[in-house]
């Protein structure tokens, strides 16, 4: 019996209210088989955990939540379940987490350093991603999946 209400304590606590340390306004466009957005978004982030709310005409219309499990507005689930549900299964599992950081993907393999940022291009026979990060932008498209994800600073 402890065991279970340890495990749904974990649960709900994974949705639960963070204190996040930098909030950033951003316009966010996403686009895979699943997700469509494009307008503003804010990016609330500490260093374990990042919170993506969505607005559509200044209406809140989905929030996720990364930390060791990402949770919508539908419910929680895990990092690769999200990744085989809305982007590909082949993705690592924080792959989600690390492009809205602008961090490299992929544990940095093909990272090359540009003026203001880097730049990653993976090639396999399930991706075929672009993937580059400056100090004003994020940009991220896999041609093969038909996923991308740009995210701009507001000028």
């Amino acid at each position: 019996m402890k065991y279970l209400f340890l495990v749904v304590t974990l649960l709900f606590s994974a949705c639960s209210v963070k204190n996040y340390e930098h909030t950033q306004t951003k316009i966010i466009i996403i686009k895979s088989p699943k997700l469509k957005f494009a307008d503003i978004g804010y990016i609330r982030n500490s260093d374990k955990s990042i919170e993506i709310e969505l607005f559509i005409a200044g209406k809140a219309i989905e929030k996720i939540a990364i930390n060791h499990l990402i949770c919508t507005n539908d419910g929680c689930m895990s990092k690769q379940g999200f990744n085989s549900d809305y982007l590909n299964s082949s993705y690592p599992d924080e792959i989600l987490q690390n492009i809205f950081l602008g961090r490299e993907i992929y544990a940095g393999v093909n990272r090359v350093k540009t003026e203001d940022g880097f730049e990653q291009k993976i090639l396999s026979q399930y991706v075929e991603i672009t993937y580059r990060v400056d100090s004003h932008a994020i940009y991220f498209k896999d041609r093969k999946n038909r996923i991308i994800f740009k995210i701009k600073d507001i000028k």
